[in-house]
């Protein structure tokens, strides 16, 4: 019995919970409502909250009551000027009449087919009126907005309003994009070359202007140095005159000295000329003597005679400068000495040859000299040596 009675109240609660899930419906917040019994709107319920309904016969369709977003598939327009662009755009719609939403599309798929027909329509309608220049620039915004508009108004019979459509791209097709970008690139190159070419040709001005400036500051740099130099030269010339005119025999010495100078600068300079020549005067005297003489006839006598004895000692002068001015002093000292060494073999040969008994005397009397002795005995006798030759080279 007992079972019998939990088993009566246990379908009479499944009973009253199918009656009331199927008598009662919740609308939520972001939802709204239609109710209908056999495909007949009763009933619109747009505000959210726990509501009811006739059980098994009538039946509920949610709508969403939030903005919807609806992007349609890329289209291909032809603008005003005749250019071929890919356009990306995007919908943005509410449902504001659930009942003629209901009545004329039915369904979110329905009104997005209607959609892309609208969405479509507008934007070639609109575009074609415009230019490619205008989509780029800022007339772009007002574009968007009249197609908005248009799409508004052509969708307000479905119970939607169309709150925003947008150009998310506008694009050239990809073979018109690399003829275009190929033009571009071969227009910026144009325009690079004449640059280039502009400042090549300012470049060359400046550098000729500052090569003029350049040949005309050394020009005028060099005249006044010539002029300056001149200008030197000439007080020079004046000074020396005023100098040398004070004593003329001084200014002929400077002058001679000056050109031996000169001339003697080689080490291996040699002179074939004859002594008694103006060049070597003063190496005769300080007065250019042999000069005058050989030049010229002295009073008395004829020029042979009178510069016949003075040829030793030009002789001995142009040895002189030989061993002095051509750096050979070393090669004219080992000579003397060789000289002097072979004159005292000839007096000592000669002393063996006429008295050799004396010779004898002498060498056996300096071996019985102490080694001091006869040491500074040689070293006098090399000291002395010295004296007579550097006397006889003076």
């Amino acid at each position: 019995m007992n079972r019998r009675i939990l088993a009566v109240i246990g379908v009479v609660l499944i009973a009253a919970g199918i009656l009331v899930s199927s008598s009662t419906f919740i609308v939520d917040q972001t939802e709204q409502a239609l109710v209908l019994q056999l495909g007949e709107v009763r009933a619109v319920r747009d505000k959210p909250g726990l509501w009811f309904k006739r059980p098994f016969v009538e039946n509920v369709i949610y709508y969403d009551n939030r903005v919807l977003d609806f992007e349609p598939p890329h289209e291909e327009v032809i603008v005003s000027d005749q250019k071929r662009l890919v356009t990306d755009t995007y919908t943005r719609y509410r449902i504001t009449n659930p009942l003629l939403f209901y009545q004329t599309v039915g369904s979110e798929a329905g009104v997005r087919a209607r959609l892309s027909a609208l969405v479509t329509g507008s934007l070639r309608r609109v575009l074609g009126s415009v230019t490619l220049n205008d989509i780029l620039s800022e007339k772009r915004a007002a574009i968007m907005r009249q197609i908005r508009d248009d799409v508004a108004i052509q969708a307000k019979p479905f119970g939607i309003d169309v709150v925003d459509v947008r150009l998310r791209r506008a694009d050239l097709p990809e073979e018109n994009s690399q003829a275009i970008y190929a033009r571009m690139q071969s227009e910026r190159e144009q325009q690079a070359r004449q640059y280039r070419g502009e400042g090549a040709e300012a470049a060359q001005t400046v550098r000729a202007n500052a090569e003029r400036e350049r040949t005309v500051i050394l020009a005028e740099a060099q005249r006044d140095a010539q002029r300056v130099r001149g200008d030197g030269d000439a007080r020079a010339v004046k000074i020396y005159a005023d100098s040398f005119g004070q004593d003329k025999e001084f200014f002929a010495f400077y002058r001679s000295l000056q050109a031996y100078r000169e001339a003697l600068t080689g080490r291996d300079t040699a002179f074939v000329l004859s002594p008694e020549g103006n060049f070597f005067r003063f190496f005769n005297s300080s007065q250019g003597a042999g000069s005058a003489t050989a030049s010229g006839s002295a009073p008395g006598g004829t020029p042979a005679a009178q510069s016949a004895p003075r040829r030793p000692r030009a002789r001995v002068v142009r040895r002189e400068r030989w061993c002095a001015v051509n750096g050979h002093r070393r090669f004219c000292l080992m000579r003397d000495l060789w000289t002097a060494l072979a004159l005292v073999l000839v007096i000592e040969g000669v002393l063996y040859a006429l008295f050799p008994d004396g010779m004898k005397r002498i060498a056996a009397r300096a071996m019985a000299v102490p080694p001091q002795a006869l040491r500074a005995a040689g070293l006098l006798a090399a000291c002395f040596g010295v004296m007579l030759v550097w006397l006889l080279r003076r």
